[in-house]
């Protein structure tokens, strides 16, 4: 027997939905996509970010991959590979890891780009104009292809760019000046 797919009509419809499994979904037109796994190489890129911003915020304000964050547009939802949230996402996340527009929006969202030329569209047009209408402040896009990382910062609610920073260069977050990083130390050990 063919099991229908569900149907649904608003964002809150959608989170109130159990499939018993760990997979991800974002919501396209009121369907479910499935959202593939990422690979080992954008997950080591992602962990290694998550450790040297756990160093400055600490570890409960720095969520991998699992988190969602509900935005403007299709698809509905996004699973952005780190995030830094805000204090007081850490209780409001306790139930349900994923960030309503109706909350503050996260501090910084991290996009590893994947091979291939749709990836990398999404990341650098589609998420970047979603990210940008929620109001994130700081969003970066890591490109293991071309090794650099881009920061963008909201400034008058358009994202404008920091840098695109390759080799040596030490990468300048806004948000999070603190932060001693080059790209190189990014992609040393790929």
């Amino acid at each position: 027997m063919l099991a229908l797919q569900p149907r649904f009509k608003s964002f809150d419809e959608y989170l109130a939905y159990e499939d018993d499994t760990e997979q991800l979904y974002e919501l396209f037109n009121g369907e479910l996509i499935a959202v593939p796994t990422e690979s080992g190489l954008n997950f080591q890129i992602a962990t290694f970010l998550l450790l040297k911003f756990a160093e400055i915020v600490g570890y409960r304000q720095v969520r991998g991959h699992g988190l969602e964050l509900e935005v403007h547009g299709e698809p509905k939802n996004r699973f952005p590979d780190l995030t830094i949230i805000r204090e007081e996402h850490i209780a409001q996340l306790a139930k349900r890891n994923t960030i309503r527009l109706s909350m503050l929006p996260p501090l910084l969202v991290v996009e590893v780009v994947s091979p291939g030329e749709l990836q990398r569209e999404r990341d650098y047009i589609a998420k970047r104009q979603q990210y940008q209408a929620c109001s994130i402040p700081e969003y970066w896009i890591v490109n293991p292809q071309t090794q650099t990382v881009l920061v963008l910062e909201l400034v008058s609610d358009c994202y404008q760019e920091v840098g695109n920073f390759k080799e040596t260069m030490a990468i300048q977050s806004p948000t999070f000046p603190q932060l001693a990083l080059t790209v190189n130390e990014i992609f040393k050990n790929l």
